[in-house]
């Protein structure tokens, strides 16, 4: 492939809108968890992650930093831009990192940078690629397959937004900030259930059933694989146009309203669906606010409850062995009971 070719556009994905629509609202608003797509091999799921960064507004940051620390956020720098008064700033492209299947745990975190220690006799830290995703997206194909000794550092830095290397007479705090996005088959593996909570979002993803959908997926893909820097022109346009949608529900997102009504709405869908803790009603508020602000309306509504719900439920359902049904469609069923139940009142 031509080097300067650039990621598929995220425009010219067809089909696959749980996906898309997953992705878009996680980029509208960050703080909602990510997305985690499970699904049959060869679906898109890669594709539409990789694609994502072509959507994103540039970030700005602070010069020469390497983990891209927030001149406007005093309190998320790291030590040594923290102790400057005054800082160069530049524009970049928000990081879509991969985290390959078999990162070691120094690749991750970041460790001592041996060339250097060894040439020069000088102990500095060569940043990981937690430092690389900083304020961007963390991207883990097999998440399922992820070895736990990982999982334990991503929950702990994915709780506390920092990661911290104490190690080889080095100690060193950053910021690492992160939209965690995972993709698998859930057929290889399970998720630990403690990595499983941290996604905000989830969706499923299946094969296309419908030949017309099948046949524009092939003739999109083998026109990008025979001239990619042509096709990704072609799709330019289009995809700028989703890019500026993103940054204007971004500017709509904090004035978004969220009545006492809709509250109690997603109060009664979460004891229907008896997930634990409190996690899934404030995961669908932010999903629902997010969903409202896409639309470019102030308000949510209920339907931007009921769009939403799935994504953000579907995976915090306890097992029941007596209902093989997919957790989607659990989530579905539970929906039409609470609004059956509302329209009768």
């Amino acid at each position: 492939m031509t080097p300067n070719a650039g990621n598929y556009p995220f425009a010219a994905i067809v089909g696959q809108e749980a996906l898309k629509l997953a992705i878009i609202l996680c980029a509208t608003d960050q703080s909602l968890g990510g997305v985690l797509a499970l699904g049959d091999r060869g679906t898109g799921k890669t594709t539409a992650v990789r694609a994502l960064a072509s959507l994103l507004p540039q970030l700005k940051v602070i010069q020469d930093c390497p983990y891209k620390c927030d001149p406007q956020s005093k309190n998320l720098q790291c030590e040594a831009c923290a102790e400057k008064s005054h800082h160069q700033t530049q524009s970049m492209e928000a990081p879509v990192v991969d985290l390959p299947l078999g990162v070691t745990e120094d690749r991750l975190l970041g460790a001592l940078d041996l060339e250097r220690a060894l040439v020069d006799g000088v102990k500095q830290f060569e940043p990981g690629l937690l430092a690389k995703a900083n304020r961007g997206f963390l991207y883990i194909d097999e998440v399922n397959l992820l070895e736990d000794h990982l999982v334990d550092v991503l929950l702990d830095v994915a709780a506390s937004g920092w990661n911290v290397v104490e190690r080889e007479g080095l100690s060193v705090k950053h910021p690492s900030r992160f939209v965690l996005v995972g993709s698998g088959n859930p057929e290889e593996g399970e998720l630990r259930p403690q990595l499983l909570d941290r996604f905000g979002l989830s969706v499923d993803v299946e094969t296309p059933d419908q030949i017309k959908d099948r046949v524009e997926i092939i003739k999109r893909r083998d026109a990008y694989e025979r001239d990619p820097i042509a096709f990704v022109k072609r799709w330019k346009q289009a995809n700028t146009k989703l890019s500026n949608r993103i940054r204007k529900a971004r500017e709509l997102l904090h004035s978004v309203e969220l009545d006492d009504h809709v509250l109690q709405l997603i109060a009664e869908l979460c004891i229907a669906l008896g997930t634990d803790g409190l996690r899934g009603e404030l995961t669908l508020i932010k999903a629902a606010r997010a969903h409202a602000a896409w639309r470019g309306e102030t308000v949510v509504q209920e339907s931007d409850v009921r769009t939403m719900a799935p994504f953000a439920l579907s995976h915090r359902l306890r097992r029941n062995p007596l209902d093989d049904a997919r957790s989607s469609v659990r989530v579905e069923r539970v929906l039409e009971e609470v609004f059956a139940k509302r329209d009768a009142a």
